[in-house]
């Protein structure tokens, strides 16, 4: 499901099952001393992904600690994001020298809890927002811009290393396209087999774009001022996917890309 939301230069690994066997790098377990099991098992699950995705770049697997604001913290070289929700845990990463950012987020296609819509929305995306909850009620338009916006803030934080709050970008979704029932979808655990996920499988799963414009100054890029991203989002199986990448220009100096041996 992921991959499908991300270019050929990005490695994903998605899970629905929690392998109760996994083994966690020691700098990892340690984080979890005084875990509760709900947030063992995700963490676990998500950090299998991520190491499971580095080697997908030929790298060896490599602890992902938190590093400021809880960002993971990538190897040299090499940036990334991770997710999880109920249902589901997933990372993505990439070279440095081919892609600038990842920030991908999953959410359950469920409404957000009450309270919670007030604060994420400004007032450009209210209209949207009213209009296609009403045209489309079988997305939760409201859950998915709340995972857009983590996504726009997880693509942020690397590139500028400070905060960006919910009412610091102005998003437009694109309603998309519904994909005709009777589309495969993936099942299993590419994090290994265990014990399943419990979440409901749509019957008609949509995707589409969206689009980020920052309302606070951005960093420096290119010359030029960060203004905004482009993501894609999904849904399907239940879940809300969104993610966002940022390319290099071309003939931009790059950094090298790391030795893989």
């Amino acid at each position: 499901m992921l991959s499908s939301l991300l270019p050929d230069a990005a490695v994903a690994v998605e899970a629905f099952e929690d392998n109760p066997n996994a083994v966690l790098f020691p700098e990892e377990a340690a984080l979890l001393a005084r875990a509760v099991d709900k947030r063992r098992r995700e963490f676990t699950t998500a950090r299998i992904c991520a190491h499971q995705a580095l080697t997908g770049l030929g790298l060896p697997p490599a602890p992902i600690l938190p590093g400021d604001r809880g960002a993971p913290r990538w190897p040299d070289g090499v940036v990334g994001s991770i997710t999880h929700c109920a249902g589901y845990r997933a990372a993505a990463v990439a070279f440095a020298g081919r892609l600038r950012t990842i920030g991908i987020d999953a959410e359950p296609n469920e409404p957000n809890p009450q309270g919670v819509t007030a604060q994420i929305t400004v007032p450009a995306e209210e209209g949207w927002l009213a209009t296609l909850t009403r045209t489309r009620p079988t997305v939760h338009w409201d859950r998915l811009l709340f995972s857009a916006k983590e996504s726009v803030y997880k693509a942020w934080f690397p590139l500028a290393q400070r905060w960006l709050g919910f009412e610091d970008a102005a998003l437009t979704i694109d309603p998309g396209t519904a994909v005709p029932t009777g589309t495969a979808v993936p099942t299993g655990s590419a994090a290994d087999s265990g014990t399943a996920l419990s979440r409901p499988v749509t019957v008609a799963p949509a995707r589409g774009t969206f689009t980020a414009k920052l309302l606070v100054t951005g960093p420096t890029l290119d010359g030029g001022e960060l203004t905004g991203f482009d993501g894609h989002w999904l849904v399907d199986r239940g879940l809300l996917l969104t993610a966002i990448t940022v390319p290099h220009l071309d003939g931009e100096p790059v950094p090298p890309v790391p030795d893989a041996r």
